[in-house]
C-alpha cells in the first residue's frame, strides 16, 4: 500500500471523527444514523492512521506531498 493521504487531509478526518464521536456520546445524534456516522468516524480514524484511503485509489486522488516510486 502506497501512502495517498497528506497531513492536512489526515488532520481534517480526525477532527471530523472526534466531532461525530462527541455528538454521538452527547446524544445529539442517535439511532441508526448515529451508528452509521460512528462507523464512518472509525473508518476516518483508521485511514488516517495508516495514511491510505482505498477510495482515493479508485478515484485517482493523492494528497500526499511526497512522491513514491
Amino acid at each position: 500500500m502506497k501512502k495517498n493521504m497528506g497531513n492536512a487531509d489526515r488532520l481534517i478526518r480526525v477532527i471530523i471523527a472526534a466531532l461525530i464521536a462527541y455528538l454521538y456520546y452527547n446524544g445529539t445524534i442517535s439511532g441508526t444514523l448515529g451508528t452509521i456516522l460512528l462507523i464512518f468516524a472509525g473508518v476516518f480514524v483508521l485511514t488516517s492512521l495508516i495514511k491510505f484511503c482505498p477510495l482515493y485509489t479508485l478515484l485517482g486522488i493523492n494528497t500526499c506531498s511526497i512522491k513514491q516510486e
